[in-house]
């Protein structure tokens, strides 16, 4: 049994916990009091004036002026999610953290020690909202697809558990847009076939489907029956370590997506270094608004876990290597691969002194971090962060 455990506007919620004066209130992370960047997150209480992340600041503000505004304190979120990771390996070790706010964790092995799947999934909920005053809302079902749909059904504070013997009653109902790789393009091409909910798409046959929508199809196809068989890898078996993010509406800015790539990259040096790993190829990943994925990557000189190494190669990736067409971005990501144990490369004679001075950085602030938290150190203009 697989869970998605998905906390409730993460960010905001972090935010209206740090300060209670704005519990209750329209809160906005990210862009700025005058209008200006773009919406990183946003409280419920905004969100019911139709604010989401995302949304140009100055559209959310005319859609809810009496809207605070707070700058993103990305440092914090990562403390939070340290603190999040530590109550989620109280259960399993089988853990797949996706962002600083979601994560797949296998739970088939935890039964006998905690009970079923669904009071494992109250307990980590309770764990969250008593020691961390935060809402995270729990998917249980038998594989990763249903599991993140499940969490995402009944938000704020949902745990929906999927019977294995009843998926096609749960999928059958919803729209067909909720099917993962069903953008705005492809909504429409469905509809053209007089096509609205997973349950009709799912009658189609798998050729018609396929022969429409190629490849893609074949995916589509087998999520509306509910299949889905990757399993959760934890990072000690990864074969290689990565971190993306998916806006909920189409993203445009770059500063913001370089930003986000940033943080990105952040959290893929600290998960090498931890695993005592390093890697040579570095992937970018982009998920466009017609849902058309492309993968940039490149290969280092030497195997690394620095993270201005990665940065740097993401970044040439990001500015020089995408194509040619208008930026209207759905996910970004950034990855390492070809991993091998930090031990394997031993100390040449001649190192680079900007290796090793970066490097030493690293080690610093990894330590600093796990013994005074996220907030005790940030980077600096290195890594183009305020």
């Amino acid at each position: 049994m697989i869970q998605h455990v998905d906390m409730d506007a993460f960010y905001a919620s972090v935010e209206m916990r740090d300060r209670p004066e704005l519990r209750g209130k329209p809160v906005i992370v990210g862009g700025t009091a005058e209008g200006r960047g773009v919406v990183a997150a946003a409280s419920y209480e905004a969100r019911r004036f139709g604010v989401h992340s995302a949304m140009p600041a100055g559209r959310a503000l005319k859609l809810c002026p009496q809207a605070i505004v707070i700058k993103p304190r990305m440092g914090r979120y990562a403390e939070v999610s340290d603190q999040i990771q530590n109550i989620l390996h109280r259960y399993t070790p089988q853990i797949e953290p996706l962002s600083l706010d979601e994560a797949f964790l296998d739970v088939t092995g935890s039964i006998s020690l905690f009970g079923p799947p669904e009071e494992i999934a109250r307990r980590i909920k309770e764990d969250i909202r008593d020691e961390l005053q935060l809402v995270a809302s729990v998917g249980v079902a038998p594989n990763k697809f249903l599991a993140k749909l499940a969490s995402d059904l009944e938000k704020p504070d949902a745990l929906v558990v999927v019977d294995p013997v009843r998926i096609q009653e749960f999928l059958d109902p919803l729209p067909v847009s909720r099917l993962w790789g069903v953008g705005r393009v492809t909504q429409k091409e469905i509809a053209r076939m007089g096509v609205e909910t997973i349950g009709e798409f799912r009658r189609l046959s798998q050729r018609e489907v396929e022969e429409r929508f190629g490849k893609h199809g074949e995916s589509l196809w087998l999520l509306a029956q509910g299949v889905d068989d990757r399993r959760v890898v934890p990072d000690r078996e990864a074969k290689s370590i990565s971190h993306e993010t998916t806006f909920a509406v189409d993203l445009r800015s770059r500063e913001i997506l370089r930003g986000r790539l940033l943080e990105l990259t952040d959290l893929v040096g600290q998960r090498l270094r931890r695993q005592q790993v390093v890697g040579r190829t570095v992937q970018l990943k982009l998920r466009y608004a017609d849902f058309s994925t492309i993968t940039r990557s490149t290969t280092l000189a030497a195997p690394t876990s620095v993270t201005n190494e990665i940065w740097l190669a993401a970044a040439e990736l990001f500015e020089n290597k995408l194509p040619a067409r208008r930026l209207e971005v759905r996910l970004i990501g950034v990855g390492v691969q070809q991993l091998s144990a930090a031990g394997d490369h031993p100390r040449t004679l001649f190192e680079d002194p900007a290796h090793e001075k970066q490097s030493g950085a690293d080690r610093v602030s990894d330590h600093i971090r796990a013994k005074f938290g996220k907030l005790a150190l940030r980077r600096g203009a290195t890594l183009g962060e305020e």
